[in-house]
């Protein structure tokens, strides 16, 4: 937050440097209170580290609110109404207000602001945002800066800071869903993940700034806004998170080039980060094809695209794909639907959220292969959600094994070869409940809450239910138009719940409420 001050004074906005500075001051006041009072606090088993997981990542959204909400508050609706660029008007039935007026307005509602603080730290990427480029710099930034750091995960970040190696530290790395490590300690496997994420952000910002100079949108643009859009998307793009700094998303742009980039981008951040530390540091290039989670991974991308593909072509047709915001009225062509295929699939298997196609007009098959995608999310150890890759194989291997155990005699040995380890019995049993436990919790939580959500936004149908649901519990910020501030509050505040259990896989959470109940015995 001390640091977003400096980039709301550069930008020349003095209402929301103000904000951020007594955010800033609020939670380090907060922090540092707590951190004297339980400064004796015994290091956390692996009970208390989904415990303080769980909290924690709720706090920090809560805390994360203050920069939306005072910001929204502090501004007087002058100032606002000078956020608008130039030129437009926006629709003042969605827009907040008369149409010369900022969204910001919206972040006066403290459920819109927890909820797109939830959002970014999460890496979900829905928004209460209406239109992005009438909020003012620092708060983009806030937005932008808040999935950055989500992704690779608010408790992680802390351990590589704050934390002693240890027992505490190895409970915490393992509530952020993490099991694997590049080295013996857990402070230096999380400092070096932190190196990779950097190293990529700066790749990507030059990468993405490139691309952007050469399509036809990016031409339009000063050089300064065609720095700040790759800076920004750069930075949600490789964190998965999905927000963006433009009205229609990627669909803005409406150029290959840019979604051509983005496209391994956000596959990079989808692939476990043991992976890339084996690439870089050992040059094992091999590791993309012999590493199960990456390589089912592109499997899933190629084969998930050629559906979805065909798909749009037989189902939709030409005229059917409507048009993007940045292209009114513009029919789609048939390579357009296999380019629009392509980049969604990716973007909700990866869990990125990018948006370059109006998917509210899509057919509900369509929607169902995207919803399955999210639901399944890119590999463990990266920054995606869902239910990841390893528990859907494991899930899958584990059905197929307990089924060949009917053919075989009681007495027989039974093993698995699984990622390169071989599994007894007791193993296999051990991996197989608990991947199977997760994805079954996972699964009928997406269930129930589609089921409220439909009945709350009888406008939309089940299947655009059921996709915004996936959508949000599986943290990637795909829409088909239900998130908006004109949502049902109650739907609102379960999206909330959606996007902080995803981001933890249901168990911390499950643990964080037990203890609420019943404390932390055994």
């Amino acid at each position: 937050m001390t640091v977003s001050v400096g980039v709301a004074l550069l930008a020349g906005e003095p209402y929301p440097a103000l904000a951020l500075l007594l955010a800033a001051g609020v939670t380090a006041g907060t922090g540092y209170l707590a951190r004297r009072a339980l400064a004796d606090a015994p290091a956390p088993q692996m009970k208390h580290g989904m415990v303080i997981a769980a909290g924690g990542w709720f706090a920090v959204a809560v805390f994360g609110t203050l920069p939306f909400l005072l910001t929204a508050h502090i501004t007087p609706v002058a100032v606002m109404a000078g956020y608008v660029p130039a030129g437009a008007a926006y629709d003042p039935v969605t827009a907040w207000g008369p149409a010369t007026r900022s969204s910001l307005g919206y972040f006066r509602s403290p459920l819109h602001a927890l909820f797109e603080s939830m959002s970014g730290w999460t890496g979900s990427g829905l928004t209460m945002a209406v239109h992005e480029p009438s909020l003012p710099r620092a708060i983009q930034w806030w937005r932008s800066v808040i999935q950055w750091v989500g992704g690779i995960g608010v408790v992680v970040l802390t351990v590589s800071i704050l934390a002693r190696p240890g027992s505490g530290s190895y409970a915490l790395y393992r509530s952020e869903t993490r099991e694997e490590r590049i080295h013996p300690s857990v402070v230096s496997t999380v400092r070096t993940i932190w190196k990779i994420f950097v190293g990529y952000t700066g790749v990507a910002i030059v990468v993405f700034f490139l691309a952007l100079r050469t399509s036809d949108y990016g031409a339009t643009l000063t050089l300064g806004e065609q720095a700040w859009q790759s800076l920004n998307h750069a930075m949600t793009g490789l964190s998965t998170g999905g927000f963006s700094v433009t009205d229609d998303s990627i669909a803005t742009y409406n150029a290959p080039i840019v979604e051509g980039v983005l496209l391994p981008l956000m596959t990079i951040g989808a692939i476990a980060f043991p992976v890339h530390y084996l690439v870089l540091h050992d040059g094992d290039y091999g590791q993309f094809r012999e590493d199960l989670q990456t390589r089912w991974l592109l499997v899933l991308l190629v084969v998930g695209s050629v559906l979805l593909a065909a798909q749009n072509t037989l189902t939709l047709g030409l005229s059917d794909y409507g048009a993007s915001v940045a292209a009114p009225l513009v029919d789609r062509t048939t390579a357009d639907g296999v380019r629009d295929a392509v980049f969604q699939f990716v973007s909700a298997l990866t869990c990125t959220g990018f948006q370059s196609s109006p998917i509210g007009s899509w057919s509900d098959g369509g929607k169902l292969l995207l919803s399955v995608a999210m639901t399944t999310g890119g590999t463990a150890g990266s920054t995606v959600g869902g239910i990841k890759i390893i528990r859907a194989y494991t899930v899958a291997r584990g059905i197929r094994w307990q089924f060949g155990r009917v053919f075989l005699p009681a007495s027989a040995v039974v093993s698995v070869e699984m990622d390169g380890r071989r599994l007894g019995r007791e193993e296999m049993e051990r991996e197989f409940s608990e991947a199977a436990i997760i994805s079954l919790l996972w699964v009928l939580l997406l269930i129930v809450s589609s089921i409220v959500l439909v009945n709350v936004a009888p406008a939309f149908g089940y299947a655009d239910a059921l996709f915004e649901v996936a959508s949000a519990q599986g943290n990637v910020g795909l829409s088909t138009g239900i998130v908006g501030p004109s949502m049902s509050p109650l739907g609102e505040a379960m999206f909330v719940l959606n996007m902080w259990i995803g981001r933890l896989e249901i168990i911390p959470v499950l643990v964080f409420g037990r203890a609420l109940v019943r404390g932390l015995g055994p």
